[in-house]
């Protein structure tokens, strides 16, 4: 999968479940600070991604994505793994 198509997909996902306006983000966006997410939010947009990817992320994975470059990159690595296995 193209390192585009991920950052579109993941992109997609932040959008519709923090309603955000998909002009705000960049990759330097911070998902709490900068975006708004609450807890709550934090953890619906975990499991929208990995529903969207088809995979898991740890509760150790997830509290060390602070960004949206940070999700990015970690699902673009989850993938890339997966498809060398």
């Amino acid at each position: 999968m193209a390192d585009a198509d991920i950052s579109k997909r993941v992109e997609k996902t932040i959008v519709e479940v923090l309603k955000v306006d998909p002009s705000a983000l960049g990759g330097d966006q911070r998902i709490r600070e900068d975006l708004g997410a609450d807890s709550l939010d934090s953890v619906t947009l975990v499991m929208a991604l990995e529903d969207e990817f088809g995979g898991s992320i740890s509760d150790t994975d997830a509290k060390s994505l602070a960004t949206v470059g940070d999700i990015i990159a970690f699902i673009g690595r989850s993938v890339q793994e997966k498809a060398l296995a």
